[in-house]
């Protein structure tokens, strides 16, 4: 899910674990079929349209390419930055007007891509400027991803990119590692110049992710979250449906949703949901809105950094 902020004080090199020659292929497999999931969203996307629709629309895509989604695919619209993912029965539907931000990951064998883009489903054309800032933030951020940078050096030329278009950064969102089954892990990328402590190293693999708003550009959590993390083993109960934790834990710790789950028993199901989620073993991702509910603008594309320099995995 959307990174935010920890600061890894005694953070000053990350020791990548380099992909093999076969692995790194993969990657650029999971890459082409997140790209084309996301491509069908944008080709796709229009007023009307449920949102529920276009998220599993992804989720097929990529499962029909012989791979499964990470996380599950979000469409956020307008003042919310990242984490809408709908429920089962979610009737939602996008509206003229709505700036919406497209999320949609692809992992092989726990070898994961993330990636994103926004949309303008005005007619006028509102929301041009705020998704330029964050798409020209994130060609200047890859343009720099040399081996041995300061992550914050990036954060910095991502926030002027920004700021001189009018916009700020979002400062509590970034950029992060991509691990083995880990969506989010070191180095952590900054939106700005805020602290945080780390370099790129060679063999990296990473998402980018500048966030542009008008608004004041720090997210908070608000609404019904649709996303779930199993964290940790749970304590044994008998409010735990051995079933529905061993569907669960077939996501080897990775984001998923209810609609991952809908061949299972809607009571047991909801019953185990609610035991892991109080027990602590369970983490919630409720949607992520920004703080003064002004709209957000963002771009994300996951990088391989080679000897020879950053390669896109998610063209």
């Amino acid at each position: 899910m959307r990174h935010r902020v920890h600061h890894y004080v005694n953070l000053v090199k990350i020791v990548p674990v380099i992909p093999t020659p076969t692995e790194l292929d993969t990657l650029r497999e999971a890459g082409r079929i997140a790209s084309k999931a996301r491509t069908w969203a944008v080709e796709t996307i229009k007023p009307g349209y449920l949102l529920r629709d276009l998220q599993e629309g992804m989720e097929a895509i990529i499962r029909e390419s012989k791979a499964l989604p990470p996380f599950p695919s979000q469409t956020s619209r307008n003042t919310i930055a990242a984490h809408y993912c709908s429920s089962p029965s979610d009737n939602t539907t996008f509206e003229e007007n709505d700036l919406v931000k497209i999320d949609v990951g692809a992992h092989i064998d726990g070898l994961i891509v993330d990636c994103g883009v926004s949309v303008d489903l005005s007619k006028d054309h509102r929301w041009k400027g705020i998704i330029k800032a964050a798409s020209d933030a994130l060609d200047e951020a890859i343009s720099m991803c040399t081996p041995n940078i300061d992550v914050e050096d990036i954060g910095e030329r991502v926030s002027n990119v920004i700021t001189n278009a009018g916009y700020n950064p979002i400062l509590n969102l970034t950029g992060h590692g991509l691990g083995k089954y880990t969506l989010h892990d070191a180095p952590q990328i900054p939106n700005a110049r805020i602290g945080i402590k780390g370099t790129l190293e060679v063999g990296s693999i990473f998402a980018i992710e500048p966030f542009a708003t008008s608004g004041r550009g720090y997210i908070k959590d608000e609404g019904k979250p649709e996303v779930f993390m199993l964290e940790k083993s749970p304590k044994p109960s008998n409010k735990i449906d051995p079933d529905v934790l061993n569907a669960i834990e077939s996501w080897h710790g990775l984001p998923i949703a209810r609609r991952y789950f809908m061949t299972l028993p809607r009571k047991p199901f909801e019953r185990t949901m609610k035991e892991l989620v109080k027990q602590g073993a369970m983490r919630e991702y409720p949607p992520l809105v920004e703080i003064t509910e002004h709209p957000v603008g963002w771009k994300e594309h996951s990088i391989w950094l080679g000897p020879n320099g950053a390669e896109i995995l998610t063209t």
